[in-house]
């Protein structure tokens, strides 16, 4: 009999308790997970194992919380910047639109009431380079309250704007034509004079008295903010305003306070909210969501599937030493519990330590984004294409268990078949085959 057998053997007979999970059990699950030479082959399928269930939580978790910063960030840019109720006329226009954001701004839930008056144009800077821009006509105590806007300023100031002579215009925009503030910004709207040959585009320069950054590229790179009875004149809306944006506490409380807002109007108008506007947009991003955690899922299956097989080597490997504990005295029920802790001890610590290492990173992700774009020279997460400058990660708690439950209970169910095997193997056949 083997030295091994033998303490084995000792340390039974000095714990001779049959309670599941013993002394004994969790002795001899350690013994089986500890690296032999004979066992390299074991050792490597166990070490893949637990690697593979690292990076599959690890991956999890970062890849859920990207997601759920992303849809944050773009959540937060998009109702910041945009109303969560937008007001339209529908049987004449809104020239009584003072009286209405009064109105609006006292129904409780109602943050703010901005009239505007919204217009497509061509910006052209310096050296006659030019691209589209949307123009929103806005006045100058709406703009200071939109702190998504205001509080963004990174170059001059409101004065300008204030005083109905300077506009405030997005930084990628600015950069784009070379401009900065002080300069001149060239715009031209398609409807403008009507003259006996038709109608001529109007073209006007205004000085840029600040620029603003949000951190979405699809606003910094196309919005001029002008002060709105200049935007009247430019767009030949004397006296009216497209729309009202309102901004309420709650943007999910929008059904309940729809019959309020149109009591408030007095008048018929067109309510379209936020969800409306980006329906499309935020089931794009859940539908995304929620397929990269199934394919990330994937990750940690297989690797739970190298537990079998790591299991059912072990145990074939294991024979004699099952067929002996049985002589001893071992009931079947203790070499399953045996086996299943070995397999199970591989997905506990490979799930802890892929969520340590998750958090880690999520943690700093922005860092992690930048070393990397300086180690290859390119611009990852580009903000031209997923409309952020920065990569953010979220967490969530009740999301980072659902995973951990997830990576465990795979692991625990890839255990059940090999050490189901070993409580069924018959100690004769074993012994005789040795």
């Amino acid at each position: 009999m083997s030295a091994a057998v033998e303490q084995q053997e000792n340390s039974f007979k000095a714990s001779p308790s049959s309670r599941p999970f013993s002394g004994f059990e969790r002795l001899v699950a350690w013994r089986y997970l500890r690296s032999r030479r004979k066992e390299a082959s074991i050792s490597v399928i166990a070490g893949f194992s637990l690697v593979g269930i690292m990076l599959g939580v690890a991956a999890l978790i970062i890849v859920m919380a990207v997601m759920n910063g992303f849809r944050a960030e773009l959540f937060k840019q998009i109702l910041g910047f945009n109303g969560h109720v937008v007001v339209q006329p529908i049987d004449s226009p809104l020239n009584d639109y003072s009286d209405l954001a009064k109105k609006f701004s006292a129904v409780p839930g109602v943050t703010m009431a901005l009239p505007l008056v919204e217009g497509e144009t061509l910006a052209s800077g310096r050296g006659g380079s030019g691209t589209g821009a949307l123009v929103r006509g806005i006045r100058s105590e709406d703009l200071t309250k939109l702190k998504t806007v205001s509080d963004h300023v990174v170059s001059g100031d409101l004065v300008g704007f204030a005083s109905g002579q300077g506009v405030l215009v997005g930084s990628r925009l600015a950069r784009q034509l070379g401009l900065t503030v002080g300069d001149q910004i060239t715009l031209t709207a398609p409807d403008g004079d009507v003259t006996p040959f038709g109608v001529n585009p109007r073209v006007k320069a205004y000085t840029i008295s600040g620029i603003f950054e949000v951190g979405m590229s699809e606003y910094d790179s196309s919005v001029v903010f002008m002060p709105l009875e200049e935007a009247q004149v430019f767009f030949n809306a004397e006296g009216i305003v497209e729309k009202i944006e309102l901004f309420i506490t709650n943007p999910d409380d929008v059904d309940q306070l729809r019959p309020k807002i149109e009591e408030a109007a007095g008048r018929q108008i067109f309510l379209t909210d936020w969800r409306q506007v980006n329906a499309t947009f935020f089931s794009a991003l859940q539908v995304e969501r929620n397929t990269m955690f199934m394919i990330l899922t994937l990750i940690v299956l297989v690797a739970a599937l190298n537990i079998i097989s790591g299991l059912i080597m072990l145990v074939k490997d294991k024979g004699s030493d099952i067929a002996i504990l049985r002589t001893m005295g071992a009931t079947s029920g203790a070499i399953m519990r045996i086996f299943f802790m070995t397999g199970a001890a591989i997905g506990v610590v490979g799930t802890f330590a892929g969520v340590i290492l998750g958090v880690l990173v999520c943690l700093n992700i922005e860092s992690i984004r930048q070393f990397f774009s300086w180690i290859s020279g390119t611009v990852i997460f580009n903000p031209e294409v997923y409309f952020l400058s920065k990569l953010p990660a979220q967490m969530n708690l009740s999301e980072t268990i659902s995973v951990i439950v997830m990576a465990l209970t795979l692991s625990f169910l890839a255990t059940i078949f090999p050490a189901w095997r070993a409580s069924r193997l018959d100690p004769v056949q074993a012994l005789r085959y040795e």
